[in-house]
């Protein structure tokens, strides 16, 4: 793929936060990006500046070695038609959308080559995690030219995981930001004020976040901060009786299941 052009189909939350750690790193030289996107966005902007094109004609897709597709799974087909008589054969088609096969991508975009990501949003600031899976090695080595500067790739064994996947880290941050809500809501209810108790409770998650990245085993970590009989223990004790675990497994089993369905 080198000295070839990287299309970016859409330019919505994802499709801006993968734009953003591009950008950012410079894994993709802005005058090799082309954006296609119905609406102008910061990122797009951004782009244009920094000499990318955005909405360009048509004929220009001739020169793309790859082209990721950042649009929502109900629409992927009708966004890609117009696009693919301007395509060459060999472009390497990246999907980042939940839930659509690689066979499927494939026979929508003429039986091209495909790989398929799950990115978080915060490849933006180029600290995302992306699980990856193709059955093609060409389409693996563009999949990880493109994101592995912007994020930590997991390269599955099947496809089928990517379900689990996107639920456990495509869906995870807000999950874990929910729970965090809740601990700063709880705070208050206890006493401080909301304001005070939501930077307590994103304090303590840049914390956890910091800690973790130091890729010490996540038991350890706790045992560090959970002394037997402490504060934080009582707590954790409170959380399992409570049922964390179950409610974990529960949001993974729902994301899974509509994972599933929009496929």
């Amino acid at each position: 793929m080198s000295g070839r052009d990287v299309v970016l189909v859409g330019c919505g939350r994802l499709g801006s936060a993968i734009l953003e750690g591009w950008l950012k790193t410079g894994a993709v030289p802005p005058e090799r990006l082309i954006v296609l996107t119905p609406s102008p966005k910061p990122a797009s902007e951004m782009a244009r500046a920094s000499g990318g094109r955005v909405n360009p004609p048509l004929d220009q897709l001739a020169s793309a070695g790859a082209v990721v597709i950042a649009v929502k799974p109900a629409i992927w087909r009708a966004a890609l038609a117009p696009l693919l008589p301007h395509l060459a054969p060999d472009a390497v088609m990246v999907s980042v959308m939940a839930g659509v096969s690689v066979a499927a991508t494939s026979e929508g975009s003429g039986g091209r080559a495909v790989v398929r990501l799950m990115p978080t949003t915060a490849v933006a600031q180029a600290r995302g995690v992306a699980a990856l899976w193709t059955d093609d090695a060409n389409a693996a080595a563009v999949g990880r030219a493109l994101f592995a500067p912007i994020a930590d790739l997991v390269e599955l064994a099947d496809e089928a995981d990517l379900h689990a996947a996107t639920a456990v880290s495509g869906c995870a941050p807000a999950f874990v930001q929910a729970f965090v809500l809740a601990l700063a809501e709880a705070g208050a209810a206890k006493g401080l004020s909301l304001d005070a108790s939501l930077k307590l409770a994103r304090g303590a998650l840049r914390s956890a976040a910091a800690t973790a990245e130091t890729g010490e085993p996540l038991e350890a970590l706790i045992d560090r901060v959970a002394s037997p009989g402490g504060v934080t223990r009582a707590g954790l004790d409170a959380m399992a009786s409570g049922g964390v675990s179950d409610l974990a497994a529960a949001a993974v089993e729902a994301a899974i299941r509509r994972s599933r369905e929009i496929g």
